[in-house]
């Protein structure tokens, strides 16, 4: 498999993890998840780092009954949760794979630190980035932002449950449309939710591209990584 990045950013929404449970790691998702990420990286040797949320577990943002800090707290411990689900799958499969967070933990995970993180992927390592950027009020979105610019990333992968970018909601919008392509221009002009504004803005200047795919097929991730045009892609 040929693939047009060389290093990429792969963020996951933890509603992804859950599957059609809705709550939890669904297992046949995160099992073809992480044989869609062997693939890339032995077939192709696509160094891939993954940023993944947690809100299969928490939503801290949208509960009012605790404090915003530490409801924030909260949703990043969901976060290595997936972060170490994702490591130990990979594992088993004979991939190598590490675990870093934003916070330290050492008893459950690395401490991201930059250098170390860009030495475990130019190696080969798949490096799984816990707890966002480590500070409340900012979301896993920014977290992908700020990790795909630090490890000159050549673009950030959205594995979302939906299947591109559109001009309005589609759940609630049968004759949304969908984009083929966009610039982080208009998503920001239209205030589009494909990232939160200030992940988006990052983006945008520091010319990150974005694909936005769906993650129900796991095997959208090498499809994108080949460059097949699914999804949505937005451009600088």
């Amino acid at each position: 498999m040929n693939s047009i990045y060389k290093r990429v950013l792969i963020k996951i929404s933890g509603e992804a993890m859950a599957g059609e449970q809705k709550h939890g790691i669904d297992e046949d998702v995160l099992t073809k998840l992480c044989l869609a990420l062997k693939k890339a990286v032995t077939e192709a040797g696509v160094q891939i780092a993954i940023v993944v949320g947690g809100g299969n577990f928490w939503r801290g943002a949208k509960n009012p009954a605790f404090d915003r800090s530490d409801a924030d707290h909260m949703g990043m411990l969901a976060t290595v949760m997936n972060a170490i689900a994702l490591k130990d799958k990979l594992r088993q499969m004979g991939v190598p794979a590490v675990a870093m967070s934003a916070i330290e933990m050492n008893a459950i995970c690395e401490l991201y630190v930059r250098a170390k993180a860009d030495e475990y992927l130019s190696s080969g390592k798949i490096v799984i980035l816990g707890c966002g950027t480590g500070s409340p009020f900012f979301t896993t979105d920014t977290g992908a932002a700020l990790r795909a610019a630090q490890l000159s990333c050549d673009a950030i992968l959205l594995a979302k449950n939906i299947d591109g970018v559109y001009d309005s909601d589609p759940a609630g919008n049968p004759n949304a449309k969908k984009f083929d392509r966009i610039s982080m221009s208009d998503v920001l002009a239209r205030n589009l939710k494909v990232m939160d504004l200030t992940a988006t803005a990052f983006c945008l200047e520091h010319n990150m591209p974005l694909s936005v795919f769906e993650i129900k097929d796991p095997g959208n991730v090498l499809r994108v990584l080949k460059g097949e045009k699914i999804g949505t892609e937005v451009y600088c």
